[in-house]
């Protein structure tokens, strides 16, 4: 397994989160691949869904896939999660969303190989009111990311997939990334409320496939902050389990301390303790991913 914490090789070049420079590659041969897009989504604050956008991109590039996270939520908190300081966040998602750049002017590179991230800044919290009327609205990420793989300027190399950290609201932010995903990554913490949240999002998702995006699908549901020790924790995967049977990915996401620790240092779990059980977790969870795409593929 390649190790998360290693040095960039010369082999794969990246410009540093502070570089504004943009490597230029000769121009490609053949059509590039899309990337996958996965959407990580709950309407409920508290989830997991900035940690596990900012973990599974680690352990998916870990494993060898080149990953971009792309911060939706004004709060910036998978940018500051990922050591992005708010000064070197100078092209950000809003710009981008309201098209004053493309997406690749916004990536900047992470202490983590192949793991790239377009940061988010508060403007982001007034986007609604700017781009509100425009007719193309819900569809602002879809067109954004759709060349990510295609231009000359291409020193972060193609994507194989891209995260999207959505904010805790059903608003346009999360519609947005809702339009362009292929699938939703829907954390779902352990707790008494965790089935009364789930409902109301698979409503969203059923109303944004019925109007901006027939192919969306439900990728999977992480259980997460699970704690053996509480009987009720145990009872909310098995109630989860029973409602979304398949849908609930085999790996849970446990209460871990270093988890917890890790954003305060700037640091994805894998490189702040890649032996603690949250840090197997996650990498338990990118291989788990990566073998339902192929399923899905294949069907």
């Amino acid at each position: 397994m390649t190790d998360p914490v290693a040095p960039t090789s010369a082999a794969e070049p990246g410009p540093a989160a502070t570089d504004s420079q943009v490597v230029v590659l000769a121009e490609r041969t053949e059509p590039a691949k899309p990337p996958r897009v996965i959407a990580i989504a709950n309407q409920k604050g508290g989830v997991g869904k900035t940690t596990t956008a900012i973990n599974l991109g680690t352990a998916l590039a870990a494993i060898g896939e080149r990953v971009l996270v792309i911060d939706l939520d004004p709060q910036g908190n998978a940018s500051t999660g990922l050591g992005i300081d708010r000064r070197n966040r100078r092209t950000s998602t809003y710009d981008v969303l309201t098209g004053e750049a493309p997406l690749r002017e916004a990536i900047v590179a992470t202490a983590v190989p192949r793991l790239s991230l377009a940061p988010s800044t508060m403007d982001l919290s007034g986007l609604e009111l700017e781009i509100g009327q425009a007719r193309d609205r819900a569809f602002r990420l879809r067109s954004a990311i759709a060349p990510i793989n295609n231009g000359k300027h291409a020193g972060f190399g193609d994507f194989s997939y891209v995260l999207v950290d959505c904010p805790p609201s059903l608003n346009l932010l999360t519609v947005n990334a809702m339009a362009a995903a292929h699938a939703i990554l829907v954390p779902l913490q352990c707790e008494f409320f965790a089935l009364e949240g789930l409902s109301q999002l698979l409503q969203t998702v059923e109303q944004v496939k019925s109007t901006l995006n027939p192919d969306l699908t439900i990728h999977g549901i992480v259980l997460t902050m699970f704690d053996a020790r509480n009987n009720l924790s145990n009872q909310v995967v098995a109630d989860v389990r029973e409602f979304m049977g398949r849908k609930v990915y085999d790996t849970i996401i446990p209460r871990n301390v270093r988890v917890s620790e890790a954003p305060s240092y700037g640091k994805p779990v894998l490189v702040y303790d890649l032996k603690c059980v949250g840090s197997e977790a996650y990498l338990r969870l990118a291989t788990e991913i990566i073998q339902r795409e192929k399923e899905l593929r294949a069907s």
